[in-house]
Order: structure tokens, then sequence, then C-alpha cells
């Protein structure tokens, strides 16, 4: 990698003691410059950086756009939207590419501290904690782009220009991380717990477990066009969340600041409210038809709902305040790594793969109350949301269920997935391409073969490490898939 871009953005936070005399020894130490710092400080900028600059960065922002939960009316994401350069640019998801380095980065830091040769070593709990995070970086790294720089990366002044490895390997050490995380998180240590500095769980190394569990689930299901695992999918999934309130996710009323989604659209204001979403919507009779969307605060027209098309540029134009924006995007809506309704989902299609039709229907029933509850605040104050949704599995979802469980499964996670999972949902619709079953989700663009199947290098490593240039060149982001979809690169 581009080591001094990534070293330059590794931000840890120092507290400095200071007392009223001084060792002779330190008189020309700087205690500013500390050489070595505790895993405990770098942790939790490791947690809100990945939460906030990958799980809902630029990656989940375009999967958005290429997944029709959303369209681009706007800049880059119009661009993106009509498939003009966005898709093909190095710049496109630089800011992505670089976070996820960082992170990856400060995660082996940590990893290198605890375990057994480091300065901390037994301190089990943070090691499995700091493996779980990097293995959703380097899943989230490798679904996006395919091969990528890995075994030789992170090694600044050591290797400048380090080889791409194989998104099948890549792969193995991701599952690898995570069942090592799983066991670091079960043994005893003699280490305090992080509390406040794990702004997500405090610490708890139960709930870290179950994350990443809930992690092998995902990523063994991810594989299942090239290596089918469906017993080990569900032995994960099983020991992973229970309810919504084990979930993985950051909440902005924790650390303060405002969501990813909502910050983007204050800043940017580059979305639609999708037209080919909501016409899925209304042909399922699905209740979030009615509630999914908001006026633009400053349209004209603040009476109707206006949708955008999907790809057609003379309907989308580049223009703002015109079009109806989603009611999901809120100042408090979380980040998440994985969420209790994906996880019942990924249970829900693993039982119908292996025609356990009845602990499918319960899985997905539990999922869609889940993902209901999950945008509780978009109904009226008045709305018993548990059991609108309860209604709709009955009355709409399990007929259809009953006459294809797998469809109506991904169909119905597809849209669970709205906004905040825009990229677990263009993952999973890359996969079922790969599977020959992309006609569950039917996507609107006029442009079909203009489907994004990658992403594409970041700029800052184009431009200085002859190997990502030379991968860069060498792929066509419309017709390379990514290894587990199919491709060999």
């Amino acid at each position: 990698m581009k080591m001094k871009n990534i070293l330059s953005k590794i931000l840890v936070v120092v507290l400095i003691a200071f007392t009223s005399c001084e060792d002779m020894d330190d008189i020309n130490v700087n205690p500013n410059n500390p050489t070595d710092v505790s895993s405990s400080l770098i942790i939790t900028d490791l947690i809100v950086s990945t939460s906030f600059r990958v799980a809902s960065g630029d990656y989940n922002y375009y999967a958005s756009v290429y997944a029709e939960h959303n369209v681009g009316i706007y800049n880059q994401f119009y661009t993106a939207e009509v498939r003009t350069t966005g898709p093909q640019v190095a710049a496109t998801y630089n800011n992505t590419w670089e976070a996820l380095y960082t992170n990856l980065y400060n995660a082996q830091v940590i990893i290198d501290k605890c375990s057994e040769e480091g300065s901390e070593a037994g301190n089990f709990h943070t090691l499995g904690i700091a493996q779980t995070i990097a293995a959703f970086n380097l899943a989230t790294l490798t679904d996006g782009v395919g091969d990528a720089p890995w075994s030789e990366a992170l090694q600044p002044g050591q290797i400048f220009n380090p080889v791409l490895d194989k998104q099948e390997d890549i792969y193995n050490d991701i599952i690898g991380l995570l069942d090592a995380a799983v066991a670091n998180l079960a043994k005893e240590t003699e280490y305090p717990s992080l509390d406040k500095q794990d702004p997500i769980f405090g610490g708890d190394a139960d709930s870290w477990a179950k994350t990443a569990n809930a992690l092998l689930a995902r990523y063994k299901l991810r594989l299942h066009a090239v290596k089918p695992d469906l017993n080990g999918v569900l032995a994960n999934a099983e020991a992973g969340f229970s309810s919504a309130g084990e979930e993985c996710k950051l909440d902005y009323n924790t650390i303060g600041g405002k969501s990813p989604f909502q910050a983007f659209f204050d800043d940017r204001d580059y979305y639609g409210a999708s037209k080919s979403l909501h016409d899925k919507l209304i042909a399922l009779s699905d209740p979030r038809a009615d509630v999914l969307w908001k006026v633009h605060p400053e349209a004209e027209d603040q009476d109707n709902i206006v949708f955008a098309k999907s790809g057609d540029p003379d309907q989308v134009g580049q223009v703002q305040n015109l079009f109806s924006v989603s009611a999901v995007t809120s100042q408090d809506a979380p980040s998440f790594l994985i969420s209790y309704h994906e996880l019942e989902f990924i249970k829900a299609e693993a039982f119908a793969r292996k025609d356990m039709d009845t602990e499918a229907e319960e899985a997905l029933k539990n999922a869609i109350i889940a993902s209901f509850e999950k945008i509780a605040y978009v109904f009226d104050e008045d709305d018993d949301v548990e059991q609108i949704a309860e209604d709709y599995f009955t009355n709409q979802v399990k007929p259809r269920f009953d006459a294809n469980p797998l469809s109506e499964v991904m169909i119905q996670k597809y849209i669970a997935l709205f906004e905040e999972e825009a990229f677990q949902a263009y993952c999973d619709i890359r996969r079922l391409k790969a599977l020959g079953e992309g006609d569950i989700i039917s996507l609107s663009h006029p442009e079909a073969s203009k489907f994004p199947l990658r992403y594409t290098y970041g700029s800052s490593d184009v431009t200085t490490n002859k190997n990502i240039e030379n991968a860069y060149a060498d792929v066509d982001v419309f017709v390379d898939n990514v290894w587990w979809a199919g491709g060999s690169k």
C-alpha cells in the first residue's frame, strides 16, 4: 500500500499524566510523541472509523445507487447512476479505500500487541475484538474490489509495492480471523474490560463473540456459489444474536454527532427517492410503501412524493430539491456491522436452500418483524409496528413464501437492508446472479449490461503501486465478477 498515506491517517488518542517531578532519564523524551500506545487507546478510533467510514461510507452510498435503494441525482452520484464515469474511475471509492487500509493497519497493531509475544500478551478479549473488526474491514475490501493487497500490505518501510492476493486466499484469512476471535473471546483474561473505550458493547466479550459468529454466517453464505457450507452457516448463525438488542451497531446517540446518511444528505443531497424500490413495495402490497419516503424539505411541491427513475438521464437530470428523499435517513440512524434482522434472513435463506421450510418461515417472520421495528420511527406514533409487520407477514408474505420460499426470503431481505445496509444488498444481488437466480431481485436500470459487478481500486494506490495500476487497467467493472460471484479476479 501507499504506506505514508496510511500512517498519516492513523489516529490515536493519548492521555498523558503529568507530575510535579521529572525523572532525569526522561529529560529528552517528548511525552507528546510516544513510541508505544496501549491497545485500549487505539481501539476506540478503530471501532468508530470502521462504523462511520466503512460500514456507512462510500461503499455503502454507491451500493445504495447500484441496488436501486436510492437514485443518484447530482454530481458524482448522478454519473454513477447513468454509468458515465463514476463506476469506472479510481477516485470514486478512494476515501473508503484509504479508510479500509488505515483500519486494517490499526487492527493489526492491536493484534500484534495482544498476541503471544506482544507487549499485551494475554489481553484476549481486546485481541478478539480487533480480529473481528479486522475481518469485517478485510471482507468489505475484497467484497468490493476482489483481489487486493493483503499478505504484503501493512508493512510500512519494508514493502512499498505489495502484490495482490487472490480473493479466495483473503477469504480464508477472514474466516481464520473470525474463528480465532471466537476462541479468544471465550478465554479468561486478567486485563480490565475496555468499558467505555468500546462504544458498541462496552467491552463485553460475549457480545463480540456473537458478532464474530454472525459475521462468520454472513461470509460463509457469501461463498455459497463457490464453497457451499449451509451447515456451517447455520451453526454460526445459531451462535449469533438472539434479538435486536444484541446486534452490532454504532449508535450515534452514544458518541454524539450525526448518522452518516444524515450527514451525507445535509452536506451533499445527492439522492432521490427510488421509483424502482417503491414499485416493488406496491407490487408486494407492502405497508412500507407509504412511509419510507418524505417530501424534500426544500421542494416547491410539499404535497406530493416525487420518485426518480433509475438510470434515466432525461428524467433525473442534475436537479436538486425536486425528488423526495428517504424517511429512514435520520440524525440517529445507526451504522451496522451486522444486524439481527440480517442474521435472521441469513438463517431463513440457509433453511430454504436446505428445504427446511418450517424453520425458514420462522426465521423469515423474525427478520421481517425486526426490520419493521428498525424503522419504527417512520410510522405514525400511534401505530403498532409489530402488529403491522405480523399482519403483513400473514396476509402477504406467507402465501408468496409457500409458493417460492427462497424468492420471498431474498426479496424481503433486499427491502429490509434499505439504506444503512445497502452494501450487503449489493453483495446479495451479485451472489444471486452467480447462482443463476438474478431474476429474484429485478432492477429497472435501462442499461442492464452496465450493472457494476465490482468497485475500482483507490486512486491513491493506482498512482503509486504498479501492481495495483496493472490490476486497475486489467479490470472491467461491468464484465469481471469477483471470485465468489464466479470471476477469477
